[in-house]
Formats: structure tokens, C-alpha cells, sequence
């Protein structure tokens, strides 16, 4: 209740401003059933519409989904802080991560962590130039907590235009703010409604069963799959196939020749990591977690085989200890299992910083783009869709997607770019980058941050390497206006002492005033 009663007034006063233009987009923009089919879980209530809790005002509402374990998080917590006054379900159904059964929990009466984006919104003010945002953030990016090297850019959100520079251009190592351009380039590249798919095919005229990976970490072996695909459903389903065609025993082989490439990371066997290959489960995580670092199977594809052999055990087929090969041109779909539509995964990777989904994503948008799907394949392939985007890619240097590699580079110019990019409201299909994008004391990696000051008007992608802190992402000020920023620092000793300097930084940018 301390951080509802610290935040209270602030968000009156943003509710207030903004309420009438929510009010339009929400009656505009809420989704009609065709006749004869059964509404979708987009249910708007009076509180929630006229609070503000559409993002960008109804274009991100429309196009956008809402990650079970993002803003609709957020939006329980904020309910139980404000005694659960409003009420709405922002789910989009069941096939995204973590999404509850039952009724939609209330969704609070509080101002909407991004604002007016989209012209249908109605005039949204720009912040005005030289609004002496250097003085307030000179003296805290000074901070000698922060380390030798340090370098910042804010711009407005809805215009694009830079505000505040400090060696905007300076290319610094990013860490995990790398996501947000292996975010921009992967929707870009295949559109928020991808999925990844995994099979079981057989070779015709034997008994030889391919389980061909198709490049899904979140492939689940689990009982509760949490929304993803389900390696238990593909055996069952591939079970009943064999049995049709009177099978009761096959040689298993697994094939994951959809990536090249050697599958270790140059960082080398890491918890926040497992090798990368186009077939695992669970991110080969071997101590039942979801998210964080982990111990990892040593070989990921061969422990996802041997689970999906077992399952076909469980359902009257015997299978051979399974072995890799290459499945023929020939080979005959028996069954496959899909992921949650990219725009799902991207939230994900945000959230939760998940290093197994970068480098999964930064592959698909090699094959997506032409280019061999390894390392520096992917890596050449985000460059190039961020170049065709026309985004300032100069001084930019792409080792991986998931920003482990200390070779990266990226300039805050870039960073700010790619977040008003994410929000022009002729891209709606790079929504889910702010949508993705943790919230400030709820949410994923800022979940235990700004617990005080700050809470729910900052969204950001952490970045965390030995000497190294980052933080990007968008703030609402106190007047109602959505600013993005990019915090890049390296040569820091102390790295909770950086971090706390930069998240000083970002709420400073939530109180600015800057009108």
C-alpha cells in the first residue's frame, strides 16, 4: 500500500489527461465478433477503458498482444495495491504463455503506462525542444558509480526527435538491450504471427520416424506446457498416426539441421545459456525452472529426443534409442506442434531477458533473410533488417542476438531508434517490443526495481555484463508524455551501485516536468 499511496496522485493527474482520448480509441478500436462466432477475450470495462490501460491508446490495444507474465501482471499486482477496483480481461487466449483459466481478474483504475501513439488517438503533444533535460540528467549520468565510459540518449516517443544526447553515437557494449534490436529485426523479418513448428515425420516405406526440430526453445516436455508446444502432444499424436497405419515400432532418429553451424556460444558452457540447436525442451534446463540461468543438458537434442521416445512408449509404440539423421525430401508429416505466435515469444524475450529465444529468433531471421543460420549469419541479418528499416546503424556490431557476446556493440542512438520505430504507428506489427518491455516494479527483470518513485510509468530492457549496465526503454512523465531512452555505461566496480545510478536516472525522467 506504500507504493499505491506514493503514486496515487500522479496517476489521477495522468488519468485525467488522458482519459477522454482513451475513452475515443477504446470505443473505436474494441474488436467486433463476426456474426456468429464467439467474442474474444478483448472485454472492455468503464474502468479499464477510461483508466487507461490500452497501450498507445488503442493502436497498440488493436494490434499488440499482452504476455500472461507482462502488463497484464502488472495490472493484478497494480488492482490488489488499489483494493481491485476496475476490470478487464487483456488476454488474448489460450495459447499464450501463462495465461489463467477462468474469469479475467480486475484490472486496475490506473493511467496507462504508454500514451497516445497513433493519430486516431487525436493531437498528442511533442515534447518541446530544450526542455533542460541536460540538467537533470548531466549531473546523474556523472555519477562515478556508473564507470570510465558512459553514454545516453532521450527521444520523444511520438515525434522521434532527440531530445538529450550524451555521446549518443558512441557504440558501447549493450548486454541483454542487444534484445531489443533482435526484437525489431525477427518482426520485421516474419511478422508477429510466426509460429515455430516442430514434426514427426516417416521416411516412406519403412519404419524410420524423424523428429524434426524446427527451432522452438520453448518446445515444453512438461506436463503443463504453460501455453507452449507440448513434445508430449506431438507423441500422442504421432502415436495414433503410426497406429493407422499399422506401426507399432520404429527407429527414432531427431534432425536439426534447420540451423548450421557450431551451437556453442564463444562465452562457453553458461547457465544463461544452453547450446543452440534447432531442437530442445524447456530450453534444456535441467532443474525444472522456467526462466534464469540454469544448468543446461550438455547435448539438448538428444534429451528432447529421448523424452519424446519415452511418450511414444506411453501411448503403445516402441522406439529405438534415438540417434541424429537428416529427414529425406521424401519424408511424410505425421503430426507437428507449434509455438505461441511470435509477437508471444518476443514479449517473452523481453520480459524475462531469455538468452535461448534470442538466439533462436536471430535464426529464424537469417532464414527468413537468406542468410546461413549461424552466428554470424544471424548476426549479419539483423544488421541488414535494421539498415532496411532505416535505422542509424553506424558503429553497430552484431556477434549474437542475445547481447552475452562482449564483442557486441550498439549506440544509444540506435537503442532510442528502435523504440520509436517499435511505436510509428505505420509498424504495428513491432508492437510487441513495447508491449514486451518490463514494467517497473511488476514485471520480469525490473520487478524488484522502483518500488519506490517510479513503479509502472518505466518500461526498460535491462543490461547486465561484468563492468558492464544498460537501460532502455520508454518512461512517462509527469505531464503525460512518453519519452524513450538509452542508458549504456561500462568500467563500473560496483554493479549494484550502476544499477541504481541508471534507474536514478530513469525516474528522474518520469518526474521531469518536461512541458
Amino acid at each position: 500500500m506504500r507504493v499505491a499511496g506514493a503514486v496515487r496522485p500522479r496517476l489521477a493527474r495522468a488519468t485525467a489527461a488522458v482519459r477522454p482520448r482513451i475513452a475515443r480509441l477504446a470505443r473505436a478500436t474494441a474488436p467486433r465478433p463476426a456474426p456468429g462466432t464467439r467474442p474474444r477475450t478483448w472485454r472492455y470495462t468503464a474502468g479499464a477503458a477510461t483508466a487507461g490501460l490500452a497501450l498507445a491508446a488503442g493502436v497498440v490495444t488493436a494490434a499488440g498482444p499482452w504476455h500472461a507474465t507482462g502488463q497484464r501482471t502488472a495490472e493484478r499486482d497494480r488492482a490488489a495495491a488499489l483494493e481491485r477496483t476496475g476490470g478487464a480481461d487483456h488476454g488474448y487466449g489460450s495459447d499464450s504463455f501463462g495465461t489463467a483459466a477462468g474469469a479475467p481478474r480486475p484490472a486496475p483504475s490506473a493511467a496507462s503506462v504508454l500514451t497516445g501513439l497513433g493519430a486516431a488517438a487525436g493531437p498528442v503533444r511533442a515534447v518541446p525542444a530544450g526542455t533542460g533535460l541536460a540538467r537533470v540528467l548531466d549531473p546523474l549520468l556523472d555519477d562515478p558509480v556508473l564507470g570510465d565510459r558512459r553514454a545516453a540518449a532521450v527521444a520523444d516517443l511520438t515525434t522521434g526527435e532527440r531530445l538529450y544526447g550524451a555521446d549518443a553515437g558512441a557504440a558501447l557494449t549493450p548486454a541483454s538491450t542487444t534484445k531489443l534490436a533482435t526484437a525489431v529485426a525477427a518482426l520485421s523479418a516474419l511478422g508477429p504471427d510466426h509460429r515455430l513448428t516442430t514434426r514427426a515425420a516417416l521416411e516412406p516405406g519403412t519404419g524410420n520416424l524423424v523428429l524434426v526440430g524446427g527451432g522452438d526453445p520453448t518446445l515444453s516436455a512438461r506436463e503443463d506446457t504453460g501455453g507452449a508446444a507440448s513434445l508430449r502432444t506431438l507423441a500422442r499424436e504421432t502415436a495414433e498416426a503410426l497406429k493407422k497405419r499399422g506401426l507399432r515400432r520404429v527407429t527414432l532418429s531427431y534432425d536439426t539441421t534447420l540451423y548450421a553451424g557450431p551451437g556453442m556460444h564463444p562465452i562457453g558452457v553458461n547457465d544463461n545459456l544452453a547450446p543452440v540447436t534447432a531442437l530442445m525442451a524447456d530450453e534444456a534446463r535441467t532443474d525444472g525452472s522456467t526462466s534464469g540461468p540454469a544448468p543446461r543438458a550438455a547435448d539438448p537434442a538428444a534429451d528432447a529426443a529421448d523424452a519424446f521416445a519415452r511418450f511414444l512408449r506411453g501411448h503403445g509404440i516402441e522406439a529405438t534409442a534415438p540417434g541424429p539423421a537428416e529427414a529425406t525430401g521424401r519424408a511424410r508429416t505425421l503430426a507437428t506442434v507449434s509455438s505461441p505466435p511470435l509477437a508471444a515469444l518476443v514479449e517473452r524475450m523481453l520480459t524475462e531477458s531469455d538468452n535461448d529465444l534470442a538466439e533462436a529468433l536471430v535464426r529464424h531471421t537469417a532464414l527468413a533473410s537468406g542468410k546461413r543460420p549461424d552466428f554470424a549469419g544471424a548476426s549479419a541479418a539483423v544488421a541488414a533488417r535494421l539498415k532496411s528499416l532505416g535505422l542509424p546503424v553506424a558503429g553497430a556490431s552484431f556477434h549474437d542476438g542475445s547481447g552475452l557476446d562482449r564483442a557486441d556493440r550498439v549506440t544509444p542512438g540506435l537503442l532510442t531508434a528502435l523504440l520509436v520505430k517499435a511505436a510509428d504507428p505505420a509498424r504495428p506489427e513491432l508492437r510487441p517490443v513495447l508491449t514486451g518491455l518490463p514494467v517497473a516494479g511488476f514485471t520480469g527483470t525490473l520487478t524488484s526495481r522502483y518500488t519506490e518513485g517510479a513503479a509502472g510509468l518505466v518500461r526498460a530492457k535491462t543490461g547486465t555484463l561484468t563492468g558492464v549496465n544498460a537501460l532502455a526503454g520508454t518512461v512517462v512523465t509527469e505531464d503525460g508524455r512518453l519519452l524513450a531512452f538509452a542508458f549504456l555505461t561500462s568500467g563500473a566496480t560496483d554493479p549494484q551501485a550502476a544499477q541504481a545510478a541508471l534507474d536514478r536516472a530513469a525516474t528522474a525522467l518520469a518526474h521531469c516536468g518536461c512541458g
